[in-house]
């Protein structure tokens, strides 16, 4: 049990994510250029524990439904397309548009409902709680990070 325990709370070592490229040389036929390259991934969210339990003033707590923290690792990405040859002779080689990897942390959005019962105000009615005006809220879902993408020109390749 305690070993669950440990590797649920341990963070992983690596990014876990499932690497993409997407085909396209079937618009080579109708670009005037070589079909640009784009190969990515698919980030996996690692969920965290719920956070937000917490005790209300009442008996029970004030917080029904809590967030959840998520954790991913978005994947580099890189854009490779070939430029045209505007001019006859030249060789303006590549575009090249690239993002590391960048951390991501998110949360899941979360509700709040105040407690129906207040404790008795001592006015004579036996100690018999009163009952509270409904409140209920949502907590919004919440996104961090910040992406570094990087835009330039290459030689063309030989």
């Amino acid at each position: 049990m305690t070993a669950f325990a440990s590797a649920a709370l341990a963070s992983p070592a690596a990014a876990v994510e499932a690497p993409v490229i997407i085909p396209l040389q079937g618009l080579e036929p109708v670009l005037p250029m070589d079909a640009p390259t784009v190969a990515t991934g698919v980030p996996v969210p690692m969920p965290g524990a719920p956070t937000g339990f917490q005790k209300g003033l009442g008996s029970l707590p004030d917080l029904t439904l809590p967030s959840v923290p998520l954790t991913s690792t978005l994947p580099e990405t890189v854009v490779d397309a070939p430029l045209p040859e505007l001019l006859k002779g030249s060789e303006p080689g590549r575009a090249l548009l690239s993002s590391p990897h960048s951390e991501m942390k998110a949360t899941t959005p979360g509700a709040v409902v105040g407690n129906p019962v207040e404790a008795p105000r001592g006015n004579g009615l036996g100690g018999l709680p009163d009952l509270a005006k409904p409140q209920v809220g949502v907590l919004t879902p919440v996104l961090s990070g910040a992406l570094d993408p990087q835009l330039g020109l290459a030689p063309a390749a030989d």
